[in-house]
């Protein structure tokens, strides 16, 4: 009897501490406790359904939306680190999309969505000024989809290296090809 109760307490207690374990890693990553209720990465099976929003014309996958405190909360994952400065604006207007998605499909307005970095969590805010930003921002995409030429709207040469259409683009920065 006592070998039976000593296993029982050993596993009892392995149980205990895998459960703390699990909640610390869970307060590392910045995210939200909650049900994970849909996944776009590579790490677990792919989502093949796309968030659509025919109201904006916009469709969008973001890596995680996780429910909690009756709200989705769109997660995107970047792999790049970002230390202690302002995330990028390209990133906030993709967490800003994938909030009004979140809207226009559930019928529920996100408080927040979240851009996990490699060093850091940023928890952003969908304010009206976030969502007013973002929907100028797609008008402006809009109208210049039926413009005769776009210019280049930055001085990155790396991200001109990198870019799918440097072949076609006459305005490639100096050495990005």
């Amino acid at each position: 009897m006592l070998p039976l109760l000593l296993i029982a307490a050993i596993l009892l207690l392995a149980g205990v501490w895998l459960i703390g374990r699990a909640q610390s890693q869970r307060q590392a990553t910045g995210l939200p406790a909650g049900e994970i209720v849909y996944v776009d990465t590579g790490k677990w099976q792919r989502n093949q359904r796309s968030l659509f929003s025919r109201r904006y014309q916009l469709t969008g996958k973001p890596d995680y939306l996780i429910e909690t405190g009756g709200e989705l909360i769109p997660v995107e994952v970047k792999s790049t680190r970002i230390g202690s400065a302002e995330p990028y604006d390209s990133h906030k207007l993709q967490v800003a999309a994938y909030c009004l998605l979140v809207e226009d499909t559930s019928g529920r307005r996100p408080s927040y969505g979240i851009i996990q970095y490699a060093d850091s969590t940023i928890r952003l805010p969908f304010s009206d000024d976030l969502r007013s930003e973002l929907l100028n921002t797609l008008d402006a995409m809009r109208q210049s989809f039926s413009a005769a030429g776009v210019d280049r709207s930055h001085d990155d040469a790396i991200r001109c290296r990198n870019c799918g259409f440097s072949h076609a683009c006459e305005q490639q920065l100096a050495g990005s090809s």
